[in-house]
């Protein structure tokens, strides 16, 4: 199975992508996490990224905050996936890191997840992953079959306490 690469545009990034980390761990997929910076590390960072076929990384996750053009800078490196996740800051709450992270040009897409979206930003690579890689889907559909008895379990305790 190929890995998915997550890169941190900071360690301050850190608590986003281990959500990120708890989700592949539950779903067994191999992962490498390394911290890069688009502006202090981008001779580095762009070596991931034009390594990373190689490499075998079959997705990758950019997470940065800020001016968050990590996700950008990785895209336009590789011919992989990858998908952004924008990460909080005390600066614009976020909105910053979202709008830097979707408005990419056209050639170079980076798919976007929720600013602090670490668990979709997972769970959306596994999916692509799982494509050609039946144990993943079944465990994908074993995880949805699961959120969906959770959710009717609260709906069941929801309607009880409200009648």
């Amino acid at each position: 199975m190929k890995k998915v690469g997550l890169i941190l545009g900071s360690d301050s990034d850190l608590p986003i992508a281990q959500k990120a980390v708890n989700v592949l761990k539950e779903f067994d997929v191999p992962f490498e996490v390394h911290v890069y910076s688009a502006h202090r590390t981008p001779d580095e960072a762009i070596k991931f990224a034009k390594d990373a076929v190689k490499d075998d990384f079959g997705v990758l996750i950019a997470f940065a905050g800020m001016a968050a053009h990590l996700g950008g800078v990785i895209a336009a490196n590789t011919i992989l996936p990858v998908i952004g996740v924008p990460c909080k800051s005390a600066n614009l709450d976020g909105l910053d890191a979202l709008l830097a992270t979707v408005q990419m040009p056209s050639g170079i897409p980076v798919a976007t997840v929720a600013i602090d979206g670490g668990t979709n930003a997972a769970l959306l690579a596994i999916e692509m992953l799982a494509l050609d890689t039946a144990s993943l889907k079944k465990k994908l559909l074993d995880h949805r079959e699961n959120n969906k008895k959770i959710v009717l379990e609260k709906n069941k305790n929801i309607e009880s306490q409200l009648k």
